[in-house]
């Protein structure tokens, strides 16, 4: 992503990718990153995003970016409701995919958090697209 060349400030470049990608795609209801709080073992804490309020802090496990966060693996759910491990941090939200932010040694940084209001919003070229993005965030 050109955007992003000579930064290296991480806030700054998850920060950017929040923006792009909300200006993108008008589905995209909540779009943002939870980071790993490495003071607090096995915790998210929230980052950079657009959108409505979000959770402050998502344990591992708990939740979509709970289960990403702990098995590094990109969670795709086509309706939120009918996920028992869902936490409704804004009940507009209607679909959510979760993907993890993995440095070169595949340990965890953060999450990439989005949410749509519509039902089955996100699909395998989403997933494809977004865990590239991803990958070109680590300097």
């Amino acid at each position: 992503m050109a955007v992003l060349e000579g930064e290296s400030n991480m806030i700054a470049r998850y920060s950017t990718v929040v923006c792009l990608l909300s200006s993108a795609f008008n589905y995209f209801y909540w779009t943002g990153f939870y980071l790993v709080d490495f003071k607090k073992h096995n915790e998210l804490v929230i980052g950079p995003y657009q959108g409505t309020l979000g959770c402050l802090r998502i344990p591992f496990g708990k939740g979509v970016c709970g289960l990403s966060a702990e098995t590094k693996k990109t969670f795709i759910v086509s309706d939120v409701h009918n996920f028992e491990n869902h936490i409704a941090c804004d009940i507009n939200s209607q679909s959510e995919i979760v993907v993890p932010v993995l440095d070169k040694n595949s340990n965890l940084l953060a999450v990439l958090d989005i949410d749509s209001t519509e039902l089955d919003a996100f699909d395998e070229i989403d997933k494809s697209g977004l865990e590239n993005i991803c990958s070109l965030l680590i300097t």
